[in-house]
């Protein structure tokens, strides 16, 4: 029957609208001219379903379920995987992760998606169709982001092939935990991978593996970190078990990073041996000069612990000692000796002094107790028979002894200008014969042992 005749009021309806429309079949009784009822079958318009497009007429999309895997009910699927990585774009220690950037390519074979085709070729569609068909559900294992970019569309890929064979391909960006060691830190080496699994189907539906086996992982050759070296790239496989769920195919991505040593030689290192070695000064100046070598102490001690203090703000805290931390720890030790160091010097010095003024008689009396008095506020030994041995006390001293004793200046004039000559030739012999056992002894013992010690730490680490 005619559509025209059904529907009065359209009786030109237009074919080009018709096709927009799903026809119905509808069962209408229609009495002819004996009275008797006629039944007529025909076609009623839907307007509320699409016609399918021509791509998914040709893939027989509305004729399968696509919400079961292919082959359901017998044999699991094999899924191939293989990967290429575009970029690591950081790494970061105190939150022990990293993140990459990736081509993420999947293989398998539906045969509800084959198609005739004259010249054998594929199909290529985008992200669209991709809601329409099963694909695999695999997900990134450990990962705390991961997101597939978007521009300037949907970065997915479908290929199909007329056999049925299928190419479904992503970029994703993800960021995944890395679980790091810092006991070698930074002479260390990192080892981090990325697992791959499938999260709904276990081995007995959804089989993963390595579509290439160790060739299904490439690199981009231009990927550099500005601390680490990337040592290598491997692909590897494994299963993972769930009390709940069973065992499940997972494959990993794993990558070795070898940190770059220089610049926490720049930083820590470098810094370390120069506090270390200029704390050794200290044991070449004169044991007299108080001020001198005391202020030089407490400023290597204090930029040693700048220095640590840097250090340990740039890395996660964790409980165990790394390796910079007994570099650091150990070279502080020496700095802080060599404060100590001078305090013993000092007090066997004022010691000493104390009892060769009580052999000449002069402890109980005022001139024992203002020269032990002066030492303490101006750091310099005020002793009669040393400065007659030429001792080199600093112009601080032989100032304020000036103006104590004005009333004898045309006296003293004389012997303290012969004395300050011969001072400017003989410093170094006095130097030397002023300096206690103790200094000398450290001018040989320290360097040494820090010398040892660096042997071994370096033989180690490295």
């Amino acid at each position: 029957m005619d559509l025209s005749t059904l529907i009065p009021h359209f009786p030109t309806f237009p074919n080009v609208f018709l096709s927009s429309f799903i026809s119905t079949v509808v069962t209408l009784s229609i009495p002819d001219s004996a009275g008797h009822k006629r039944e007529i079958k025909m076609r009623k318009l839907d307007s509320t379903k699409v016609r399918p497009l021509k791509t998914e007429q040709l893939l027989h999309i509305e004729d399968h379920d696509f919400a079961l895997r292919p082959g359901f009910g017998g044999s699991p699927i094999p899924v191939g995987i293989d990967v290429q990585v575009e970029s690591i774009d950081s790494i970061s220690e105190v939150d022990m992760d990293f993140t990459m950037t990736l081509y993420l390519r999947h293989y398998w074979k539906d045969e509800r998606l084959s198609f005739r085709s004259n010249k054998n070729k594929s199909m290529t569609f985008d992200g669209r169709l991709i809601k329409k068909i099963w694909v695999p559900d695999v997900f990134f294992v450990h990962s705390k982001r991961s997101f597939i970019h978007d521009t300037t569309v949907e970065n997915i890929m479908l290929r199909v092939y007329p056999d049925g064979n299928v190419l479904f391909s992503l970029r994703i960006t993800v960021s995944a935990m890395c679980f790091m060691d810092f006991s070698r830190f930074p002479l260390d080496t990192q080892n981090c991978s990325l697992e791959l699994e499938s999260y709904a189907y276990n081995e007995d539906d959804l089989m993963l593996y390595w579509k290439h086996g160790n060739k299904s992982l490439s690199t981009d050759e231009h990927i550099s970190l500005s601390q680490f070296f990337i040592e290598e790239f491997s692909a590897s496989s494994g299963l993972a078990f769930y009390s709940s769920t069973g065992w499940y195919n997972r494959l990993f991505i794993n990558f070795a990073l070898r940190r770059h040593i220089f610049f926490f030689v720049l930083q820590s290192y470098f810094p370390a041996m120069l506090m270390v070695m200029l704390s050794w000064v200290s044991f070449w100046i004169d044991r007299r000069a108080v001020p001198a070598r005391v202020s030089l102490g407490i400023t290597t001690v204090l930029t040693m612990s700048t220095i640590m203090t840097g250090v340990s703000a740039s890395m996660p805290q964790v409980s165990y000692i790394k390796a910079v931390d007994v570099y650091l720890w150990i070279s502080f030790l020496f700095v802080f000796l060599s404060v100590i160091e001078y305090a013993a010097v000092n007090y066997l010095t004022t010691a000493e002094e104390r009892k060769q003024l009580k052999k000449r008689g002069k402890a109980s009396g005022m001139y024992s107790m203002d020269a032990v008095q002066a030492m303490a506020f101006d750091g310099c030994f005020h002793d009669t028979d040393v400065d007659m041995d030429l001792s080199p006390f600093p112009e601080p001293c032989e100032e304020n002894e000036t103006r104590t004793s004005q009333t004898n200046i045309s006296n003293t004039d004389t012997p303290r200008l012969k004395r300050k000559r011969s001072l400017k030739g003989n410093v170094g012999r006095i130097i030397l014969q002023n300096n206690h056992v103790i200094d000398t002894y450290s001018r040989i013992i320290f360097p040494s042992v820090y010398i040892v010690f660096n042997f071994f730490y370096w033989g180690l680490y490295i």
